[in-house]
């Protein structure tokens, strides 16, 4: 019974010693500055020192017990983190300037509002030793900021207009393992705040700044010299895919409020209207019906090309607009393109891109100005291996990196051509 009980007790300390290796924390700062990425947001961004600060939990697979995913990612860290920004330094104003239209001067300075951040780290090594090591990584989440723009006391805020934002991150890292637990990580970060074009304003906060960050890794330098190769795992859910072709079709459902609207009311509208710089915008529905063929050429990538059919219910709102003004000008609430197409997969999650060029798309005067011929998308999604490889999601369509609409993805494969697992 002694015996049974000291062999139990040895199970559960090794075990507690082997969950140690693949389990870590960290805590960073980001001292960082708002950017003004084009001569518009330069004008009225006044000051732009922010700061942040934050915490993860990390999670890292080891080369023995790994599946193949992680092999090829060279053995990746994934962390949860929560991320605090102070924004109290940013000021944004607009001095008197004909560029601004109808709009007035006010006597104050607006404030960039501090923001919450809660997301999902994905950092893949590129160069590890004994002591060094590199990586890249990307994140993505959801961010709160408590100040918004408003027409009473954040007139000039064009940044952020919404308290619930999507987040994302980027980062470039090295670290120096101080000891067998102990880590010191420095980096270039820059992170992203904005709502996806689902209300306005919309501009968007972006930071780009060093980090500093201490990383607590029960012993990460000793484990990571292991050199036994992972299991086999192939015929799994998450790693048993194939090379070949494929065909898929994916709805998009989603929605956006209108640049025009903002335009019109901020610029084109007096300040004795009631929608002389509002803060409520109408929310219209938009479509995208996507044809794809792609080929799986390893279990990380695939890649093809397709035919986008987008619908927006916007289009006879924005002719009114410019029938008002004057504009005579081909209006169609469908637009059509032809784009390459690429994901990124990690066991059952993915990245998917695209980059398109518009055969046919007439959505009025300002489409023509600050639209360009070519298209964008960016999305994650999630595959469900026992229906046939289905996929769920969300994705960002943006002309010139400017969100234009955020829809919910339902992606079906409806053909496949199967040949050797890569």
């Amino acid at each position: 019974m002694r015996k049974r009980l000291l062999l139990t007790i040895a199970a559960t300390l090794t075990l507690a010693a082997s969950a140690q290796t693949r389990w870590g924390a960290a805590v960073y700062a980001n001292p960082g500055a708002e950017l003004a990425l084009d001569s518009y947001t330069e004008q009225w961004l006044k000051k732009r020192q922010t700061l942040s600060f934050g915490a993860e939990l990390l999670y890292a697979p080891l080369p023995q017990d790994s599946g193949l995913f992680d092999r090829d990612y060279g053995y990746p860290t994934l962390a949860v983190g929560v991320r605090y920004c102070d924004n109290s330094r940013v000021r944004m104003h607009r001095d008197p300037s004909p560029d601004w239209g109808l709009a007035e001067e006010v006597d104050y300075d607006s404030r960039l509002g501090d923001t919450w951040s809660i997301y999902f780290r994905f950092a893949r090594p590129i160069f590890r030793s004994r002591r060094w090591s590199a990586e890249y990584s990307m994140a993505t989440g959801f961010g709160y900021s408590h100040l918004i723009y408003n027409k009473v006391d954040d007139i000039d805020n064009e940044l952020i207009g919404s308290h619930l934002n999507i987040y994302l991150d980027l980062g470039l890292n090295v670290a120096y393992q101080l000891t067998d637990d102990y880590a010191l990580r420095l980096g270039l970060d820059y992170y992203h705040h904005s709502n996806g074009a689902l209300a306005r304003p919309n501009k968007g906060a972006n930071v780009l700044g060093p980090s500093v960050a201490l990383v607590w890794f029960p012993g990460y330098t000793r484990d990571r010299q292991k050199t036994a190769a992972p299991r086999d795992t192939a015929t799994t859910p998450t790693t048993g895919v194939e090379k070949g072709l494929s065909a898929n079709i994916s709805l998009n459902v989603g929605g956006k409020t209108l640049l025009e609207d903002w335009q019109r009311t901020q610029f084109g509208t007096p300040s004795s209207d009631p929608d002389y710089r509002t803060d409520h915008f109408t929310f219209y529905t938009a479509y995208a019906l996507r044809a794809d063929l792609t080929y799986r050429y390893a279990r990380r990538w695939a890649s093809g090309i397709g035919l986008d059919l987008f619908y927006g219910s916007y289009a006879s709102h924005v002719r009114e607009m410019d029938e008002a003004d004057g504009s005579d000008v081909a209006h169609s609430p469908w637009s059509v393109g032809i784009a390459l197409k690429h994901q990124a997969y990690y066991r059952n999650l993915s990245v998917a891109l695209s980059f398109g060029w518009y055969l046919h798309r007439a959505m009025g005067v300002s489409a023509k100005l600050i639209e360009q011929p070519y298209y964008e998308s960016i999305g994650l999604r999630y595959t469900f291996p026992r229906l046939a490889g289905l996929q769920l999601g969300a994705e960002v369509f943006a002309h010139r990196t400017k969100a234009d609409f955020t829809a919910i993805v339902l992606s079906i494969p409806v053909w496949r051509q199967r040949t050797n697992r890569p």
